[in-house]
């Protein structure tokens, strides 16, 4: 695609990659290094110790979620004061969390290709029959399939169970450890329509882009990424016509809670450009990582995550000569018994977090922001508890107070009436002290 579009300028486009001979690898090499080769596409390779710039001026990263830590740093060392793009469908936590506290710009591209549906997506216990009737219904529509299972030892077993649940179907096998020309072959073969099923590991998750494969069929879904689930998603319905994808879990294992967010949560996003709502919760489920470290998810119990993305930000203003912007401290005093109670939600952790995410949601002028807490307890838990909905209503106080100017709002019982019955409550609030006031008196 770049030489069909760079032809009519004086500009040599090149790949590298583990595919090349050690000839061709060599030369692509060597123009790298003189400045002969004006553009190179490649994979890790280009990262190698023994691949040097002549003068390079953009590095674009694609599928940046493909990257490890120590990959990104052999990237910096290439070249310091060189711009860098980076894309990605799922950002992983940690290079989200940069770009949500500043440390790198953001931009969002949420417009899907014009002929582009959702894909029908299915979470459930593996059943033959339905994978059969999958399988039925993509060959009448002369379409092809993607299975994934991601085991390599038994992979070949699974091929040979597909081959007698469907007859008909011409199965390929394709994963990472086959010779590399084997590989390509198999590939080639599938693209050619010379196969219709092709059973494979995630091998797919990227750079894949075949129009005609229709139907996603992914075994032990349980066990792949928020990340690796969308994009092995996204290599079907790429022509414009209805996919499905079926994500299937062992019946005889229970999920991990981690698990059921996942496939819970890969479930309900299936709209088109749903990349960025996915990756924030991924970034919720598995937390930010470290930022100075090598991890790229993990929470940040020590200090909370809300603490912590403060800490970062004003770090990111400190170092960017900005002022820091002190924070303004709200006092909301109500005699009402608000909290999450333990028959409520159960867990200890859970309840941090949702105390958590109302706290944020608390803290800013827009109470929409609460009703989305209130919506996501209810879903997660089910009805609000008198002691939530207090808890709820507190918050949205805190918003009344952070849009208008008010630093403390205290709500007392009037004398004299009567405990036990419907409490009338008064209101005393202490507005902001604006820099003028004194001499406007």
């Amino acid at each position: 695609t770049f030489r069909d579009r760079f032809a009519p300028y004086p500009i040599r486009v090149e790949v590298l990659s583990r595919f090349l001979s050690a000839q061709e690898a060599r030369r692509v090499v060597g123009g790298l290094a003189d400045g002969s080769v004006d553009v190179v596409i490649g994979t890790h390779r280009l990262i190698s110790g023994d691949v040097s710039f002549a003068d390079l001026g953009l590095l674009v990263i694609d599928e940046e979620q493909r990257f490890g830590v120590a990959h990104k740093e052999s990237i910096k060392a290439i070249r310091t004061d060189v711009d860098v793009l980076t894309l990605t469908a799922t950002p992983i936590p940690r290079t989200l969390e940069m770009s949500l506290t500043g440390i790198r710009d953001l931009s969002l591209i949420d417009t899907p290709p014009a002929d582009r549906q959702p894909i029908l997506t299915f979470v459930g216990e593996y059943d033959e029959r339905a994978v059969a009737e999958a399988i039925r219904r993509e060959l009448l529509r002369e379409g092809q399939v993607f299975f994934v299972h991601n085991r390599v030892h038994d992979i070949d077993q699974i091929a040979g169970g597909l081959r007698d649940l469907v007859p008909e179907a011409r199965v390929a096998v394709a994963h990472g450890q086959m010779d590399e020309a084997l590989l390509e072959t198999v590939v080639i073969d599938f693209w050619d329509g010379l196969y219709d099923v092709l059973v494979c590991t995630t091998i797919i998750e990227s750079g894949i882009d075949m129009p005609t494969v229709n139907t996603l069929v992914v075994d032990r879904s349980d066990l792949l990424g928020l990340g690796q689930l969308h994009q092995l998603r996204g290599r079907v319905g790429r022509a414009g016509q209805r996919a499905y994808a079926y994500l299937f879990i062992p019946p005889d294992r229970a999920l991990t809670e981690e698990a059921f967010e996942r496939l819970r949560t890969i479930g309900e996003t299936t709209e088109l450009g749903s990349g960025f709502r996915l990756a924030m919760r991924d970034l919720e489920i598995r937390g930010a990582g470290n930022l100075l470290g090598t991890g790229q998810s993990g929470h940040v119990a020590a200090v909370g995550y809300d603490l912590y993305c403060r800490m970062v930000i004003e770090a990111v203003a400190e170092l960017s000569g900005e002022p820091p912007e002190a924070p303004v401290e709200i006092r909301v005093e109500v005699p009402v018994d608000a909290h999450l109670p333990e028959d409520y939600v159960g867990r200890a952790d859970l309840r941090m977090e949702a105390y958590r995410k109302l706290t944020s949601a608390g803290a800013t002028a827009d109470d929409a922001n609460v009703e989305v807490v209130r919506a996501e307890w209810e879903d997660r838990y089910g009805p609000l508890p008198e002691p939530a909905e207090a808890l709820l209503a507190i918050a949205r106080l805190r918003t009344v107070c952070v849009s208008r100017g008010i630093t403390e709002a205290t709500v007392t019982r009037r004398p004299g009436v009567v405990l036990g019955s419907k409490p009338q409550l008064e209101a005393r609030c202490s507005p902001v002290e604006l820099p003028l006031s004194r001499q406007s008196r």
